[in-house]
């Protein structure tokens, strides 16, 4: 038998204070279950007995291990939960690589940000952001009361851990960022991934009259029609190609582009928006992700001779209660929206294999306990 790790084992007290953005709320609790534990001087680990499993991340740089972990205590204001899905998601790769910007850089800690479990009381919830070092890829895991969002039965744990982040990056860009309005064209760069091809749904379901999706599988693209893309741009083809393709799009009218990649096909769409006619629609481009490039580079007149309005969209620029709300709203959706992805169960026992699988076209979500 491991010997469990325990949970403060590593986490110097200023962590949390010095993230730079809202998510630091969100972690904060980590030096009140610090203090709630050293007021009570619970027994050892080893002396209780009690440990759990979990994904483990042990130092900067490693993916996360299947082990033992020392389970969460109550603490007024949160909820015991026992987990029974958590999908693989860039955003709990990159906290728990440390390359995000919400890292808090103690150790050990568990991975992963959010999931779907059952409350004490036997209520389904689905859960966000536990405080360090918890986290969603453990048998059990604690989550401030307020991050909990209950689940309708129209949704099974899987979909509902596999689409709440992606679902939610995408409703609350259009709801809180670009505040679409019924009638607009949306444009979703990268709409061939997981996040993206929410995307194209949610646009359609919140009143957008067309949607352009943008790609490099061609068979993913094709696939968009479906989803309601009513018109699709290959990324594949060379820069001219692109770029002509984005032009007379934006000589068209877009109102709002969702942006998925950053990089070059970014780059590639704010100039064309930028060359459209004086008498186009403004521009209200939303940056998402930056799956094709953390950078770009971009002439200072697009901006001032345009009327693109350039924000991103995410934990920071959005509060977080905010986000919440548009994942319960994702959730709340879900059935008649058609919002789903492709998954496949794997056993949290296989964390270690399948912690770099998020390129796949079966999005991973975690089982916590095996079956029997």
């Amino acid at each position: 038998m491991h010997r469990a790790i325990p949970r403060a084992a590593g986490w110097p007290a200023p962590a949390a204070q010095r993230l730079p953005c809202a998510w630091a709320r969100a972690v904060a609790g980590a030096s009140e279950i610090r203090e709630a534990r050293r007021s009570r001087e619970p027994a050892a680990p080893d002396e209780q007995g009690a440990s759990m499993k979990a994904a483990v991340v042990h130092r900067a740089g490693e993916r996360p291990t299947y082990a033992e972990f020392e389970p969460p205590r109550a603490l007024p204001g949160h909820r015991l939960i026992d987990v029974s899905a958590s999908a693989l998601s860039r955003l709990a790769q990159a906290r728990a690589s440390g390359a995000h910007y919400s890292s808090t850089g103690g150790f050990p800690f568990v991975a992963g940000v959010d999931g779907v479990g059952r409350l004490d009381d036997g209520r389904r919830v689905y859960f966000f952001g536990p405080p360090a070092p918890f986290g969603a890829l453990a048998e059990r895991t604690l989550v401030p009361a307020a991050q909990c969002i209950p689940l309708p039965d129209s949704i099974d744990d899987a979909t509902a851990a596999a689409i709440a982040i992606p679902g939610m990056s995408s409703w609350a860009a259009l709801t809180e960022r670009a505040r679409l309005a019924a009638g607009e064209t949306v444009l979703v760069n990268g709409a061939t991934g997981a996040s993206g091809r929410l995307a194209v749904r949610i646009a359609k379901h919140l009143g957008a009259a067309s949607v352009i999706a943008t790609g490099r599988n061609a068979h993913a693209l094709d696939a968009l029609s479906s989803a309601g893309a009513d018109a699709t741009i290959s990324l594949a083809q060379d820069d001219e190609q692109v770029a002509r393709a984005f032009e007379a799009h934006f000589r068209a009218g877009v109102d709002v582009v969702l942006d998925y990649l950053w990089g070059v096909s970014a780059r590639a769409a704010l100039l064309a928006a930028a060359k459209a006619p004086q008498q186009a629609r403004p521009v209200r481009f939303v940056q998402i992700g930056t799956i094709g490039g953390a950078d770009l580079p971009l002439p200072g007149a697009v901006l001032r001779a345009s009327a693109i309005t350039l924000m991103g969209s995410g934990l920071g620029s959005i509060a977080l209660p905010r986000l919440l709300n548009a994942a319960r709203a994702v959730l709340g959706a879900a059935c008649e929206a058609r919002l789903r992805i492709d998954t496949r169960t794997v056993p949290l026992a296989d964390v270690d294999a399948h912690w770099g699988d998020t390129g796949s076209t079966l999005r991973p979500v975690f089982t916590m306990r095996a079956p029997g």
